[in-house]
Formats: C-alpha cells, structure tokens, sequence
C-alpha cells in the first residue's frame, strides 16, 4: 500500500515538472522571438538612418550637383566666379556719326543684323555737305580730264608745248585724286544725299536700341549695340595669389546650370583691383556654347598636380557638411544619398583635403549639397 502511494507521488510530481518546463521554455521563445524581432527592428532604423531617397526627376530640379571623387591636389584646381560677357569682336556700338534727325529705324531690339546692313537713317545737313564736295570733286575731275584731252591734241598737232601738256596731266591727276577721296569719305560715312546709314560693322543680334524715330541727335550719341553670341568670353575673379598659379592656355571647365563646358584661359591681367584684391582672368568657352552674355558662371581653372599631392582625394568645399557635430558627406546611392562621415583636412580655394570617409570612384552630393542636409534633419525630425 505505501508503494503504490509513492509511485502515484512521484508520477504526480513528473507530470508537475513536465508541465512547468513546457511553461518556462515558451515564455522563454518567446521572449526571445520578440528581442529578436526588436532587434530586427532596431537593425533596419539603424540602416535608414542619414538615408535620403531622391528620384532622377527630384535630383535634376534641385540642381545638386554630383561630384566623382578622384585623387587630386588643392593646387589642381581654381574655383572662381565669373561672368559671360561679348569678346572685343564680338560687340559694337553704333553712334550716329554726324548731327541731325533720325528719320528711319529699320531694326528693334532683338532682331538679327548682317554685318554691313542699313540700321537706322538720319538726315543731316552734313550729309548734305560732304554729297555737294562729292559732287564739286567730280566736276574738277571732269574738267581737268577735259583740258588734259585739249593739251593732248595740241601737242600732238605741235600748236602748244610739252609744259603745257604735263601741267595738264598733273592737274588732271590731282582732280581725279581729289574725287575719288571724296566719294571715299561719303561711303565711308553711309552718305547719300542728305541722308546717311547707320550700318553694323559686325553681324549679330541688337541688344540695346536707345534711338528715337524722329529725334535730334549728335555724331557720338549711341544708337544701338550689337553682340554676337558666338564670340564670346568669361571674365572670372581670382585672388592675387592664386592668379600667379594661373598661365595662359591652361584648361578649364565651366559650370552652368546644362551641365560643364570646357574652355582656355586666353589672359590674366598683370594687376590686381585695388578694391577687391582680385585679378581678372578671361576664358574662352569651347565653340557651340550656348552662352548668354551677362550670364554667371562658375569655373574651375586646372593646373598640374604634384607628384607628392597627387594620391589626395579633393572634394569642393561644398560637399563637406556638418551633421551633428560631425563632417559629412552626402554619398549617390540608387535611390537617393547616404550621410557619410569623414576626415577633413587642408582646405584652399573652395576645395578641401578628405583624410578618411572616402575612396576614389565614389559619387558625392557638390554643389547645393546642403539642400540635403536639411531633408535629413527634416527626416529626422518627423521621426
């Protein structure tokens, strides 16, 4: 009897064990499940955090620019502001020439113009002038080659001398000189008449046209410009000291809004601006650029590296920004940008050194690199 008691005791006290392992081991899956799970979690928000997803579309309307990280040195580059202007062939200025009143506009503002074409007409009373010397110039001329033709016959029928006969010629000779000078002068001046045509030297398109029909006007009052927009030049700042590094037909890259365009340096001015310490540097853009004068312009003016400087990776200055205390730079992924922190170190002309964070052939957020560090900190914040 007390056997059979025991053995009832000890298979209660089993199926007691039995029954609690099954208890603790799912609570403790469970548990487990739900860190892993946590975790998991904590995994993936770690992974999107400094992320910034970005379509093509919202990439080309923010206008960031995207820069390969290549090795480089600080002295390779010279980043400048500049702006397009028309090259001294490629502008002119057209004045009135003589006084009187404009009585004909034939161009506006705009409009194409050949070179040798009729602008504008104005009557004047110096045209009317210069047309009677033409037409006084051409009867001397007249009449001297008419008593030369006498001279020659008498000559020839020995009734006069030989003197009289050469100072015939002579005189002949100057009348006809003094002819073709004046009607030289009345081209020149667009005479005809009492009117004179105010021609363009150049082809091009008129870009200022302040005559008024039916004004007076004076022989240096301006009338219209003219430029061509295929000749054209950039006109970039540099500091004084950089402008030394800078010799006549380096390469260089232009920056704008469509994309880079290379170009030449064609001058340095020896001095620098006594205002703004800056040395003017002009460029010639690549042929086919499609240019706007008065445009601005960024450009980057390379140079030789140095063989000890040329394994550093140089970024723009731009590209660098601070995050929470922290250097940073904005790395192209397939759906967007990454924040990246890196090591700065030696910074000159708008370009910095980048020790550690970066290798070459990587792609990085440059110009309005910022616009991304303030979807990040908006992200984050929503979170």
């Amino acid at each position: 009897m007390n056997n059979r008691k025991w053995i009832i005791i000890a298979g209660l006290a089993i199926a007691f064990a039995v029954v609690l392992g099954v208890i603790f081991n799912g609570s403790t899956g469970g548990s487990a499940e739900n860190q892993g799970a946590a975790n998991t979690t904590e995994e993936n928000h770690s992974e999107e955090e400094g992320v910034v997803e970005m379509t093509e579309e919202q990439l080309r309307a923010s206008e960031i620019g995207i820069f390969d990280v290549a090795p480089s040195s600080l002295d390779a580059e010279i980043i400048a502001q500049g702006s397009v202007a028309p090259s001294p062939q490629g502008q002119a200025i057209l004045s009135a020439g003589a006084e009187g009143r404009v009585t004909n506009i034939k161009k506006r503002l705009g409009d194409a113009v050949r070179r040798g074409e009729t602008v504008a007409t104005i009557e004047s009373r110096e045209a009317a002038a210069i047309s009677s010397e033409v037409t006084s110039a051409a009867s001397r001329a007249a009449l001297a080659r008419s008593q030369l033709n006498r001279e020659q016959r008498l000559f020839d029928e020995k009734i006069t001398a030989r003197a009289d006969l050469e100072t015939a010629r002579a005189e002949n000779q100057q009348a006809a000189a003094e002819a073709r000078r004046a009607s030289q002068a009345a081209t020149a001046s667009g005479v005809s008449g009492r009117f004179i045509a105010v021609r363009s030297p150049i082809g091009g398109r008129i870009t200022s046209s302040p005559a008024i029909l039916g004004s007076y006007v004076t022989a240096q009052d301006e009338l219209f410009r003219i430029a061509n927009p295929n000749l054209i030049q950039i006109e970039a700042a540099v500091p004084a000291e950089d402008a030394r590094k800078i010799s006549t037909g380096a390469a260089a890259t232009v920056e704008t809004p469509e994309g880079e365009i290379s170009a030449r340096v064609l001058a340095v001015t020896p001095a620098a601006d006594p205002e703004n310490r800056a040395a003017i540097v002009v460029l010639a853009p690549a042929s086919g650029a499609r240019l706007v004068p008065g445009e601005y312009v960024r450009v980057r003016i390379l140079q030789q590296a140095t063989s000890d400087q040329s394994t550093a990776l140089i970024v723009p200055a731009e590209a660098v920004q601070s995050v929470e205390g922290r250097n940073v730079v904005f790395v192209k992924t397939k759906s967007g940008f990454r924040a990246r922190s890196v090591t700065t170190g030696a910074k000159s002309g708008g370009r910095i050194e980048i020790v550690d964070g970066l290798k070459s052939g990587e792609q990085i957020a440059g110009k309005n690199a910022f616009l991304l560090k303030s979807e990040l900190g908006r992200g984050e914040a929503e979170h």
